[in-house]
């Protein structure tokens, strides 16, 4: 019997990793955690693996434990761990074990600042639509997927998304740098992670890291309209072989997206040439382990999307309604082109909250200078509250609107106020576009969208 406890068990990747490991035959799977919110704590729940209660208890660390998981949520002198390192028991973190239950299998990871939870949701659609069995981490949850992680004896292949964040609270080597993939997808450079990564250029230099720690005669997928990613792929290991990538041909017809193919053309489900190019990325990655394009393109017309990554809430016959994690430069630029593009004639109301660490610092705001531009109506939420929990340097409205410039925005620090200003307006012939990592401080998007567009 392998039995594994899991040092904060609540968090988003551990819970997965949990229920992962609990399916398979001869583990048996404890953990603790001093707060579990939902889904993790239902889906815990369910499966048998709800700790009795929170907190942590050095007594359930003892010698019979084969391994003890580490996420980030806790910290260094985290009392379950000091008793693991007295014990002297093996103490892993969330990707080191995921490398460890792999080391045998081809490993494909995708790293990148914007696109990789898509880009893997894309393979993993293909491969499963072809009866191919694949190990896998993913960061959202994917339709027809009933876990966000799997391991099993039997796949020959395993598929990660390539996180570039912290591994534990006693690594701090970046996620990625731990998978030594056999091929890997790189869907482009942005800067993020400013707590950790304090310029762009070590920012950077973290990718060109994850390259060559690639296993030995490796595949580099990589986008090549970033010209971070065409430095990295100039000074490549001989024995790493570069496959470049951009956007695919393709054309929008009645608000429908199609790839133009050899083989006619591919209605798509998701639009937006960032979509399209992860969906090459996609193509390539899995060329490299087998699937013919014929056979990639016979099923990705199907691809609904990753979980809110531009995922369609509402719809009614004048109007959409679209929820997206979108919350870096980057990715809102990105996100906000894609609907003007796919919905030209309609009005665009873009909604998005500065949440995470960096998009609320004030050195990290000028990013974000532009992103929102293509947006006829755009609004731009931050709660101060956050700020201080954060313990950041306080920023003004006038700070972020004078960071993303335009004439279109509009800046709110009070949630119940951008709520009855979205109430506002009319929304024929609209596009609404709600964009966060968060929930603009407790709104339900889903209903709010159909509040707003079905009034």
């Amino acid at each position: 019997m392998q039995r594994v406890h899991f040092i904060a068990i609540g968090g988003a990747a551990m819970h997965n990793l949990a229920i992962a490991i609990s399916k398979k035959n001869n583990f048996e799977v404890t953990g603790s955690d001093d707060e579990i919110f939902e889904p993790s704590r239902s889906r815990l729940k369910e499966h048998g693996l709800l700790p009795d209660e929170l907190g942590w208890f050095p007594e359930r660390i003892h010698k019979g434990l084969q391994a003890v998981i580490l996420g980030m949520h806790a910290t260094e002198d985290n009392p379950e761990l000091i008793r693991a390192k007295q014990l002297g028991l093996k103490i892993y973190s969330f990707p080191e074990y995921l490398y460890q239950q792999t080391r045998s299998k081809t490993r494909i990871v995708v790293g990148g600042s914007h696109g990789k939870t898509t880009t893997t949701a894309m393979i993993l659609f293909v491969l499963k639509q072809l009866n191919i069995d694949a190990d896998y981490m993913v960061g959202a949850q994917i339709e027809g997927f009933d876990n966000m992680v799997k391991l099993s004896y039997e796949s020959r292949i395993a598929v990660f998304e390539g996180d570039e964040y912290l591994t534990s609270p006693i690594d701090r080597r970046p996620k990625f740098h731990l998978y030594k993939p056999h091929i890997a997808v790189l869907t482009g450079i942005a800067w993020d992670h400013i707590n950790v990564f304090p310029t762009f250029e070590n920012y950077v230099e973290q990718f060109s890291k994850f390259v060559d720690l690639m296993e030995v005669q490796g595949r580099l997928i990589y986008f090549d309209g970033d010209k971070n990613l065409n430095e990295i792929a100039e000074h490549l290991r001989r024995d790493i072989v570069p496959f470049p990538y951009n956007t695919p041909k393709y054309e929008v017809n009645d608000g429908v997206t199609s790839l133009i193919t050899k083989y006619g053309k591919i209605p798509l489900k998701v639009f937006g040439e960032h979509n399209l190019q992860n969906m090459d990325a996609a193509r390539l990655a899995c060329r490299q382990i087998g699937v013919t394009d014929e056979q990639f393109y016979s099923v990705i017309s199907e691809f609904p999307g990753a979980s809110n990554r531009l995922q369609k809430i509402v719809e009614t016959s004048s109007s959409v309604a679209f929820k997206d994690f979108a919350h870096s430069p980057s990715k809102l630029k990105a996100t906000v082109k894609a609907v003007k593009h796919q919905y030209p004639d309609r009005k665009l109301v873009a909604c998005m909250e500065l949440h995470t660490f960096s998009s609320l610092t004030e050195d990290f705001l000028p990013q974000y200078a532009g992103c929102m531009t293509e947006a006829d109506v755009a609004f731009v939420y931050y709660n101060p509250e956050v700020i201080q929990h954060k313990r950041l340097k306080e920023i003004k409205p006038e700070q972020v609107q004078q960071a993303f410039g335009g004439t279109n925005l509009t800046v709110f620090t009070d949630s119940e106020a951008l709520q009855a200003k979205l109430r506002e307006l009319n929304y024929d012939n609209s596009a609404l576009l709600l964009m966060t990592s968060g929930n603009f401080s407790g709104v339900n998007l889903i209903e709010f969208a159909e509040e707003l567009l079905k009034k």
